[in-house]
């Protein structure tokens, strides 16, 4: 074999799976069809829960360093132009702002990390190179997918190169993380399921040094222009930078949404301008065989809340230890397949919460009327009527803290469940260690070393109380020849979170098994969540 994993895509989810498997030691080639990294956003939010996996790889304070810094304003205005008072203000906190407040939350109730607003022409190369550093992997950019076969130790995918010369690369697994027209998913056959037509809109970046020096709008994060274009203004991470989101018939035409939404003469360049169509589609599968498909090849949401590109994160954390696992040879034979089990009903609770954050923001948007910005009564009731709608369902769009940090893994045949269970929720997040939740943070060290900071690569027992024998299940773990740890852990605080003295929890965080007692058959235990 040429590699042990072939990665089709080299968009932050390929990137992130790529440098996850690296480290692990698994050789892999990242192959993308592009020169080079696009330079324009198409996402700029890595939301808590994918900032807490790209602080295990070792690279979050990177991503900060690179982003948004931490006191700038996350705040969302509603207007008719940055040179008029904002009509409707929702509030988020910053950075800073957010670190505060966990450092003094006890209850798990808190992400590890914060989101961070980073845009995706700045992540893809720092992702790259850190990617080019770790020896295991090749990076092969102008290198485009065209079809694979498979064979029964692996598969062989046929590449044609940017200079027009083909050539194969052998591998004994292969997944598709190239996009909503993923190839790889086309050759699979697998059917996107759900609303593929939902608005056709523009995307235009620009670029413009002197706007907050020209406007009086405070600094904030979006602008929703009130208007019948569905004019969004998103402040990318150089803060000079400026993506506008708007219905217009030609590419010409968002140039002039920016300048009303800006409504005072500026210099600007408009640096890229595209189509884009909001869907929200779910492959009616993940996987077969050795080959699988993460990111937008799986799922297709509206980037209202920013759940696509962090779920294809979640994607990518989740198959890259399995696969490591399997390649490893103490994965069993239920591992690699309990993928799609565990992130296809993920995709799917994340594209209906696209779809209802949305779905507010539509019902005020089409309040909009032609003399809403008339000084008559008529237009001031319109308004008053659009800013009342707007106060009850623009929120909406940010509530989803449950689908970023509660999801969890019902029904995985790597878990040992447990009958019942609580619920997902997409609008909050209630700390669980339910078996298939993700481990909740909890401090050990108030402000500097979290739980999650303890927890090696591999299976960890947490463990409250010393009364027990753990040698039984490191015996179960060494004779599958799986990584298996101990952690002993004090305090009230984490126990009252934890529920239980005794939580076995898997590499990427999640829990697989809790008790007050150790199991009484450990290597069924061991087993079960080995994939055995």
């Amino acid at each position: 074999m040429d590699t042990q994993v072939l990665i089709v895509g080299a968009g932050p989810v390929g990137l992130t799976l790529a440098i996850d498997l690296g480290k692990r030691g698994i050789r892999c080639t990242l192959i993308e069809k592009n020169d080079a990294p696009l330079g324009y956003p198409k996402m700029e939010r890595c939301n808590p829960r994918t900032m807490e996996i790209v602080r295990r790889l070792g690279i979050a304070e990177k991503v900060r360093a690179a982003g948004y810094p931490p006191d700038w304003p996350m705040d969302t205005y509603i207007l008719f132009d940055l040179m008029r008072p904002p009509l409707f203000k929702m509030a988020h906190p910053t950075v800073a702002e957010a670190k505060t407040r966990r450092d003094a939350t006890t209850d798990g109730s808190m992400p590890l990390e914060p989101y961070q607003i980073i845009s995706q022409y700045t992540l893809e190369p720092l992702l790259k190179s850190v990617a080019e550093t770790i020896p295991a992997i090749a990076v092969k950019f102008g290198h485009e997918f065209v079809s694979f076969t498979e064979q029964l130790d692996g598969v062989t995918a046929q590449i044609r190169k940017s200079n027009g010369e083909h050539t194969t690369i052998s591998a004994q697994y292969l997944v598709g993380c190239d996009g909503g027209s993923s190839a790889v998913r086309k050759q699979l056959g697998y059917k996107m399921e759900g609303e593929p037509n939902i608005l056709e809109m523009r995307q235009a970046l620009f670029h413009c040094p002197e706007l907050y020096d020209k406007v009086r709008a405070p600094r904030a994060r979006h602008y929703h222009r009130i208007d019948d274009h569905w004019t969004l203004m998103i402040v990318q991470d150089s803060r000079k930078h400026f993506t506008i989101h708007a219905v217009v018939e030609k590419d010409e035409d968002m140039a002039v949404q920016f300048e009303k939404l800006v409504g005072t003469p500026v210099k600007y360049e408009m640096v890229h301008c595209a189509k884009w169509t909001q869907r929200l589609l779910l492959a009616e599968h993940y996987q077969q065989g050795r080959v699988s498909i993460a990111g937008d090849a799986a799922h297709l949401v509206i980037p209202t809340g920013g759940l696509g590109m962090n779920t294809g994160v979640g994607d990518a954390t989740d198959i890259a230890w399995k696969l490591a696992a399997t390649l490893q040879g103490w994965g069993g034979p239920k591992l690699l397949p309990s993928y799609e089990a565990e992130r296809r009903p993920t995709g799917a609770i994340n594209v209906k919460a696209s779809g209802s954050g949305t779905s507010g923001r539509m019902k005020w948007r089409e309040a909009y009327r032609p003399n809403i910005e008339d000084d008559t009564p008529e237009g001031k009731a319109a308004l008053a009527h659009l800013l009342a709608i707007a106060r009850d369902e623009a929120p909406k769009s940010f509530r989803v803290i449950g689908a970023e940090l509660g999801y969890r893994y019902a029904g995985s045949p790597v878990i040992v469940d447990e009958p019942g269970g609580p619920e997902p929720v997409v609008e909050e997040y209630v700390p669980t260690s339910w078996p298939g939740a993700r481990l909740p943070h909890v401090w050990l060290k108030p402000g500097e070393v979290s739980v999650h900071d303890r927890i090696k690569d591999g299976y960890t027992l947490l463990q409250f109380s010393r009364r027990g024998d753990a040698s039984g299940l490191r015996k179960a773990f060494n004779a599958i020849g799986a990584p298996f740890s101990v952690l002993d852990l004090d305090g009230e605080a984490a126990r009252r979170v934890y529920g239980f003295d005794y939580l076995l929890v898997r590499p990427d965080l999640h829990v697989v098994w809790r008790g007050n007692v150790l199991p009484d058959d450990p290597d069924k235990i061991a087993r079960i969540v080995t994939g055995h």
